[in-house]
C-alpha cells in the first residue's frame, strides 16, 4: 500500500497515515473486510517507525473505521451505510453522607488536578484585564457572553474538536447546568427525552426538575442503543459520545451516524451532546465531535473549562444549531450570561495567548502517568478485575470479583481510609439498579492523587480485598 506521506510537514506522520486510510475507507475505494498491511510490513514499505503506524491504526480502531482481529490483523469495519450517507448529506459529585472518617485514598472520578493550576499566569492576566484602559469590563454585555470570548471558543472548537459554529450561535453561561436550564426554555416543557442509562447523575437531575419525561436507554460497548430510540416517540437524546459518562465507552463513527439519521428523520428531533472530558485522551489524537459530522443543524453542543482548567472556573459554552438559535433569539435573548464579565476576559487572553493549549497539553501528561500508574497497579488483582473505560477521561471503570456487593465493598474499603464511588447509582432503571447493586463495579479517579497515592491507595485495597477472600475460602 502506497501512502503518502510527508516526513518535513507539521503534521504528525501517524496523523497522516490515519487521514489518509480514513478517506480511503469513508469513500469506499477501502472495501469492507478489506485487511490492511501489517504494521511491521507498512512500516518498512514507508522506512518509518513501526510505533508511527500502531498509533495510526489505533486512532482508526476507536473511531470504528478498522477492527483488530487477534493474531490476524486489522479490517476495514462495515460502514457501507456511512459512505452512503455522506454522499446524500445535506460534573456530578454525588451528595456524600456525612462521614466520621476522612479518607487518606479519595478515588473520586469528579476531581481534578488543582495543584497544576497555572496561578501565575491566571495572576498576570488578571492584572491586564483590570487595567485603567479597560473599564468596559465592569459594565452590562452582551447576554449571550461577550463577543471576542465566544470567537476564541469558536476556532478553539474548530481546530481541536471539529465542531463548525459561528461565534454568533455560542452562549456561555456559568457551568453546564445553567446552560442545560436555558436549553429547556428554548426546547419547551413539554418533550419526552431519552438518556443514556447509566447516565451522568446531573444533567438527569436537572431535565427531570424542568418536568421533562425521560426514557432511559441502555448503552452498549458502542453507546447508547438507537435502535430503541424508535420505540418511543422521543423529542430530543442526551448523549456523551466521545467518552460516555460513567462507562467510558467512545461512541464509533457507525454509531455516530446511525443516530444523527435517526434525528433527521423527523422534524423537530435533536441532539445534546455532552463533550465530557474531550481533551483528555492518552491513546491517539482526541475523539472528533458528533456535532462536526452533522449537516441537518441537529446537534446542540455542550462543553465547559471546569474539567480542563479549574472547576471554579464556572464557565460553559452551547452552540445551537440555526433554528433553536433563532427561537433563542426570539424569545429569550433577555437572559443575562451568568458569567462576570472579568472572568469571560481573563479566559479569554488565557486561551488567545496559547496558554489554555499548553495548560491542557501539560495535564494530559500528569494524567496519563496517573492513569498508566493505575492501570499498572491493578494488575496485582489479577483476573479478580476486569478494567474498561481506560485511555481517556479521570477514572477507569474496575469490576472487583471478590464475592462483595457494591455496597459491601465501599465500606469494607472505608475501614482502610479508602473512599469509593461506585457505578450503580447512575442508572435511571431502578431494576437494573437493583442488579447492578450486586455486582462490585467501581469508578477509580485519579486526578486528584500523587502518583504514589494511587499505588499505596490500591495495594491497601488489595490488603483489604485479600484478607475477604481468605474469610471467604475458609
Amino acid at each position: 500500500m502506497i501512502i503518502p506521506i510527508n516526513p518535513k510537514s507539521k503534521i504528525p506522520m501517524y496523523e497522516q497515515i490515519y487521514q489518509y486510510l480514513k478517506e480511503e475507507i469513508k469513500s469506499g475505494r477501502l472495501l469492507v473486510h478489506t485487511k490492511l498491511p501489517g504494521t511491521r510490513t507498512l512500516a518498512t514499505d514507508l522506512m518509518i517507525s513501526r510505533n508511527t503506524v500502531e498509533s495510526a491504526y489505533s486512532q482508526l480502531v476507536s473511531e470504528g473505521y478498522v477492527e483488530s482481529h487477534p493474531k490476524s490483523g486489522y479490517y476495514v469495519t462495515e460502514i457501507g451505510t456511512l459512505v452512503h450517507m455522506t454522499k446524500q448529506e445535506k460534573e456530578d459529585k454525588p451528595n456524600k453522607k456525612t462521614s466520621d472518617f476522612v479518607p487518606d485514598y479519595d478515588f473520586s472520578p469528579f476531581s481534578v488536578d488543582i495543584s497544576g493550576f497555572p496561578f501565575s499566569t491566571w495572576r498576570k492576566l488578571s492584572n491586564q484585564c483590570m487595567n485603567d484602559m479597560n473599564r468596559n469590563i465592569f459594565l452590562l454585555g452582551d447576554p449571550q457572553g461577550d463577543l471576542l470570548l465566544r470567537e476564541e471558543i469558536s476556532n478553539y472548537l474548530h481546530e481541536f474538536r471539529g465542531v463548525n459554529c459561528e461565534a454568533q450561535r455560542i452562549l456561555i453561561g456559568a457551568g453546564a447546568d445553567y446552560l442545560l436550564q436555558l436549553l429547556s426554555k428554548i426546547l419547551g416543557k413539554k418533550c419526552i427525552v431519552a438518556m443514556e442509562d447509566p447516565v451522568y447523575l446531573r444533567a438527569y437531575q436537572i431535565l427531570k426538575g424542568n418536568g421533562y419525561q425521560i426514557i432511559p436507554i441502555p448503552v452498549d460497548k458502542e453507546g447508547i442503543q438507537v435502535e430503541q430510540l424508535y420505540s418511543v416517540p422521543i423529542d430530543f437524546v442526551y448523549v456523551t459520545p466521545s467518552h460516555q459518562y460513567p462507562l467510558g465507552v467512545v461512541m464509533p463513527i457507525k454509531r455516530r451516524r446511525e443516530l444523527l439519521l435517526w434525528a433527521e428523520e423527523k422534524e423537530g428531533r435533536y441532539i445534546i451532546e455532552d463533550d465530557h472530558d474531550s481533551e483528555f485522551r492518552y491513546k491517539g489524537k482526541p475523539i472528533p465531535s458528533l456535532q462536526g459530522i452533522d449537516t441537518a443543524e441537529r446537534v446542540v453542543y455542550l462543553g465547559t473549562f471546569s474539567r480542563a482548567i479549574a472547576p471554579a472556573i464556572r464557565v460553559g459554552y452551547m452552540v445551537l444549531p440555526k433554528q433553536l438559535y433563532n427561537i433563542y433569539i426570539k424569545n429569550y435573548s433577555y437572559y443575562a450570561s451568568t458569567v462576570s464579565r472579568i472572568d469571560q476576559a481573563i479566559l479569554c487572553e488565557f486561551i488567545r495567548g496559547g496558554y489554555f493549549e499548553r495548560h491542557v497539553n501539560k495535564m494530559r501528561k500528569r494524567y496519563k502517568a496517573k492513569h498508566d500508574t493505575m492501570l499498572r497497579e491493578l494488575k496485582i488483582f489479577g483476573n479478580q478485575v476486569q478494567v474498561t473505560g481506560e485511555y481517556a477521561g479521570l477514572y477507569l471503570v474496575a469490576e472487583f470479583f471478590c464475592g462483595l456487593t457494591e455496597q459491601e465493598l465501599i465500606q469494607k474499603a472505608a475501614q482502610k481510609k479508602i473512599q469509593l464511588y461506585g457505578l450503580a447509582r447512575h442508572y435511571i432503571d431502578k431494576e437494573k439498579q437493583k442488579l447492578e447493586q450486586k455486582r462490585a463495579i467501581i469508578l477509580l479517579g485519579f486526578a486528584n492523587l500523587t502518583e504514589i497515592q494511587i499505588t499505596k491507595g490500591i495495594q491497601q485495597l488489595f490488603i483489604c480485598l485479600s484478607k475477604q477472600t481468605e474469610k471467604k475460602n475458609q
